[in-house]
């Protein structure tokens, strides 16, 4: 048998192999591109590419190693460089699919306000009395240097140096106050 007979004889086997052949390739590609219209598109050009490729099967014979049976996995193979090709010719294959960012919300979070409250809680309750009264005068209760030295008993130029120091001492203590 000669080289031009076994190859219509391939194209044959190609041909009658096509009904059991189209749906797992056109499935192959629909799974892997989910666009109908590029799956057909590459269904067709592998059923071309087998029948007329440099790499189309030649009708599988005992004398001739070289010959390959024209199958359904041999198939699935070409649907493989045709797909790679594909996504090789695309112009978006560099760019990466990213999901939209949420809407900025006007809802602020507030546990981080809420956690400080907790460690300055926990801060001034290890505080000696009077810097944990001055501080909790002037910084919770809003109250001004003159309302504190009132309310605590002091002079104003006395609050205002138990305030330095309860200052210090809250800041030594904070977690990130530090010594600075």
């Amino acid at each position: 048998m000669s080289a031009e007979s076994a190859q219509p004889d391939a194209q044959r086997s190609l041909l009658a192999l096509y009904d059991e052949a189209l749906p797992v390739v056109y499935g192959y590609f629909v799974r892997r591109c989910g666009d109908r219209g590029t799956a057909e598109d590459l269904t067709s050009e592998t059923f071309l590419a087998a029948l007329d490729g440099p790499g189309a099967p030649r009708l599988a014979r005992k004398d001739d190693p070289q010959s390959a049976p024209v199958s359904v996995p041999w198939l699935l193979g070409v649907a493989r460089h045709k797909l790679a090709d594909h996504y090789r010719r695309r112009s978006d294959r560099f760019t990466v699919p990213v999901a939209e960012l949420p809407e900025p919300s006007d809802e602020t979070d507030h546990w981080d306000a809420e956690l400080d409250r907790i460690v300055a809680e926990s801060v001034l309750a290890r505080l000696s009395e009077p810097h944990r009264t001055v501080l909790a005068l002037r910084y919770m209760d809003d109250c001004s240097v003159p309302e504190c030295a009132a309310l605590i008993g002091r002079t104003v130029h006395a609050t205002e140096a138990l305030l330095v120091r309860a200052r210090r001492a809250f800041k030594q203590q904070y977690p990130e106050g530090g010594a600075s």
